[in-house]
């Protein structure tokens, strides 16, 4: 008899638990170019403060 245990065709082993992690990087990488990452976010943050203020047109018009 063998004392190895028998593993399943989903059973986990070093090799399928390396290509979940790099699948979750790719799939966390995916995401974060999506949304456009940080430097969008910090953009989108300037220009609504920007937009909080009255232009030099909207000044000259009064």
């Amino acid at each position: 008899m063998s004392d190895k245990p028998k593993t399943g065709p989903f059973g986990l082993n070093r090799i399928r638990i390396m290509i979940l992690l790099m699948g979750a990087l790719v799939l966390l990488i995916s995401i974060g170019m999506f949304l456009g990452g940080p430097n969008s976010y910090q953009a989108l943050r300037d220009a609504s403060n920007a937009a909080k203020e009255p232009t030099a047109e909207q000044l000259s018009s009064n």
